[in-house]
């Protein structure tokens, strides 16, 4: 029986039963969407399961076969090969796995060099897109529309076999400037000498450096918040880059490259024409591609920010510097994860100039092992944790460029 409440309306104390409210029924599992989003899951799981499983089975006893089964032992086997061009010693009594790491590192030596470049390269070319010299802005767009519509192969194969082969295709040696030897057996540029001077010269760079970086915030902050021109920290900032012009060119111990031939040049840093040929290749056409983002970026600023900065007294300069740039990098970094891992994929091109990165010591090392599925997983995972790592780091750079909200 239902108890009125003091207004005459049923207390708020009675239960749903003897209000008469009935609970809505349960669907039948067919007809509940819950159900079905996690069979379809399911399914797709033992499909692919099943699709593995069956791979492997096959694979297994095709290799028991040919007398043989799935593992890594022959790594640890003499590899019996040379690799022409290393940091690292290498001889023909090393193992394969040695030699697959040799391989890895020269594949980082190639890419950790070749990603600074193209973005110094397309941060410059985007840059100039926007600039109101007229040959610059067409050289950019000409730049990056013919680098965007070629295939880098090409491009690879342009940089070696007509720039490089073209200016020097004989062991003579070729002045092409004051600072750079070419033969064919390489390029010779100047470098410090590896001396006490030369490492303490690099640690006040570097020092000299990150003093830069935090001066040029501060002199940023009061600039917005407080509207002052910073020429104090300007000042400084201008001491610290004549410091280092300093100690950079007095203070490292330059060795210039020299020598009658190709054999017995001194001095200078040595790298391969094939080295150099990849590294110029990733850089270009990589670069191109990095100039469209930081363009689209930069574009992504509304009209209104350039207007109100120009109207505020800021220069050009400034306004890019203060309020364009730093807002279009929220959309420039999580574009250029997607280049740097297609750079580190494309590293795989040297194959074809004889560069000896990862994968033609993995190629080379099929070729003898007839190791085929082992060699072609380790490759698979090799390069799956170099990009991995590489969207790992772009993802923090990402998350530090974005704006806190409130």
């Amino acid at each position: 029986m239902v108890v009125p409440g003091p207004s005459g309306r049923p207390s708020d104390s009675t239960s749903g039963n003897a209000l008469g409210i009935v609970p809505a029924a349960q669907p039948p599992l067919w007809r509940d969407e819950r159900f079905w989003k996690v069979f379809f899951q399911v399914v797709a799981v033992i499909v692919v399961a099943s699709v593995l499983a069956i791979a492997l089975t096959n694979m297994n006893r095709n290799l028991a076969l040919q007398g043989r089964n799935f593992n890594f032992a022959f790594l640890t086997q003499v590899a019996g090969f040379n690799i022409g061009e290393s940091i690292l010693p290498f001889t023909r009594s090393d193992s394969y796995l040695y030699a697959f790491f040799v391989g890895f590192v020269n594949t980082l030596r190639l890419i950790f060099v070749a990603i600074p470049f193209a973005t110094i390269l397309g941060l410059v070319a985007g840059i100039a897109s926007f600039s109101s010299n007229w040959l610059l802005r067409k050289l950019s767009l000409l730049y990056v529309e013919v680098m965007r519509n070629i295939p880098i192969l090409l491009v690879l194969f342009i940089w070696y076999f007509v720039v490089f082969f073209g200016i020097t295709g004989t062991e003579d040696l070729t002045q092409a400037s004051p600072l750079l030897l070419l033969s064919k057996k390489g390029i010779w540029i100047p470098w410090p000498a590896p001396t006490a001077m030369a490492w303490a010269s690099f640690a006040l760079l570097g020092g000299g450096a990150i003093a830069a970086f935090l001066i040029s915030r501060w002199r940023t902050k009061i600039m917005t918040e407080q509207g002052d021109p910073g020429k104090n920290q300007l000042y400084m900032l201008l001491g610290l880059g004549v410091a280092g012009l300093l100690i950079f060119f007095f203070g490292l111990g330059w060795r210039f490259p020299g020598g009658p031939d190709s054999n017995s040049v001194t001095g200078g840093l040595k790298a391969s024409l094939e080295y150099s040929a990849m590294l110029m290749a990733l850089a270009a056409h990589t670069g191109a591609f990095i100039a469209e983002v930081v363009r689209a970026g930069i574009q992504s600023v509304s009209k209104g920010q350039w207007e109100a900065s120009r109207a505020s007294g800021l220069s050009q300069m400034q306004t890019m510097q203060l309020v364009v740039i730093p807002q279009a990098l929220r959309v420039i970094v999580p574009s250029l994860n997607s280049q740097y891992i297609t750079l580190n994929k494309n590293s795989s091109l040297a194959l074809a100039i004889g560069y000896p990165e990862i994968f033609s010591v993995s190629q080379t090392t099929l070729n003898q092992a007839g190791r085929a599925v082992e060699i072609l997983l380790l490759l698979t995972v090799t390069f799956l944790l170099l990009n991995l790592i590489t969207s790992f780091i772009m993802n923090r750079i990402n998350a530090a460029v974005q704006f806190t909200e409130r």
